[in-house]
């Protein structure tokens, strides 16, 4: 499959995705208004708490993340060859450029954010900008403009705020489970207090579950657009080995990144989540294995150069 067909593909996916965690919350909302005797009433809090999530993170998403992150804007003259090499890297995917955000920190890693290409960010720690060479950054800086042109960080933006709105409120859910026990049998009859028994089994089991399948929703985009964006990123500099070598420092990298969190950890090039750290306690990884994207980008090295996708309006 070609680039163009896997960004369409990858476009399809993110509307299915986003439809899932709208269901899920919507779910866990019908669950819980039919433990206090009124599913309707729980659907259309389900409904509009995924409404208002969603607008939030269309209107402000993007400054949400920069702000977690503890980015602040730099401009050109704070660092003109930071800015030399993301504007080529715009002009080779044929996209405005980003602005550009500075995380004080000694960790090398960096993310895109945004929902439009002129709209767009990039955001980069200290130590990427002191520990890679040139053809690195470049590499790097390629990797997250093709996120920004293959409608990757759009997706990803709305995540931060989904999945964190799903486990924020199936917490809340949980500590409440007990009081809506209680409050459903004593204004209830028997068979009312069942079925409201049974909704309340329900909303307990999803409130525990819900974020783990918003988790793998998260997984099951991030994955494969990470590999995507490698291979775009391949195509807008010509050389794969930056990219690859790029990798390597930031994998093998042991200082710990303390504006990331789990919320936020898909969005970077690199999982800055350490496995020693006491927060990687998870199942899952929201990046494919470094080695295995080193390797890609190696084959591609060897591979005949391919042309660069122009720019989707």
């Amino acid at each position: 499959m070609g680039l163009f067909e896997e960004i369409a593909a990858n476009r399809r996916r993110s509307f299915f995705l986003g439809a899932g965690m709208t269901a899920l919350l919507a779910l866990v909302g019908l669950s819980f208004g039919g433990a206090g005797g009124a599913p309707e009433a729980g659907l259309a809090v389900g409904l509009a708490l995924a409404a208002l999530q969603g607008g939030v993170a269309l209107a402000a998403g993007d400054r949400i993340v920069l702000g977690i992150s503890r980015a602040r804007e730099i401009r050109h003259g704070e660092d003109p060859r930071l800015f030399n090499v993301v504007e080529e890297m715009a002009i080779a995917a044929g996209l405005p450029r980003p602005r550009v955000y500075l995380i004080e920190d000694s960790a090398p890693n960096a993310f895109a954010t945004g929902l439009r290409p002129q709209r767009a960010s990039l955001a980069i720690t200290t130590g990427l900008r002191d520990k890679l060479t040139r053809d690195e950054l470049q590499g790097v800086m390629a990797h997250e403009m093709a996120h920004v042109r293959n409608r990757d960080v759009r997706f990803a933006t709305l995540m931060v705020v989904m999945v964190g709105t799903i486990a924020l409120l199936c917490d809340l859910f949980r500590r409440r489970a007990w009081w809506i026990s209680r409050g459903s049998r004593d204004a209830k009859g028997k068979q009312a207090g069942a079925a409201a028994a049974v909704f309340l089994l329900l909303a307990v089991f999803l409130s525990i579950l819900a974020p783990f399948f918003a988790k793998l929703i998260q997984l099951a985009s991030s994955r494969e657009r990470e590999l995507l964006a490698d291979a775009s990123a391949a195509a807008l500099t010509r050389n794969p080995l930056g990219l690859a070598s790029a990798l390597e420092k930031i994998a093998a990298d042991s200082e710990v990144l303390e504006a990331a969190n789990r919320a936020t950890m898909h969005l970077y090039i690199v999982n800055p989540i350490k496995s020693f750290e006491e927060r990687a306690s998870q199942l899952f990884s929201t990046h494919p294995p470094v080695a295995e994207r080193i390797a890609r980008l190696r084959a591609l090295a060897k591979a005949p150069p391919r042309e660069s996708p122009a720019a989707v309006e």
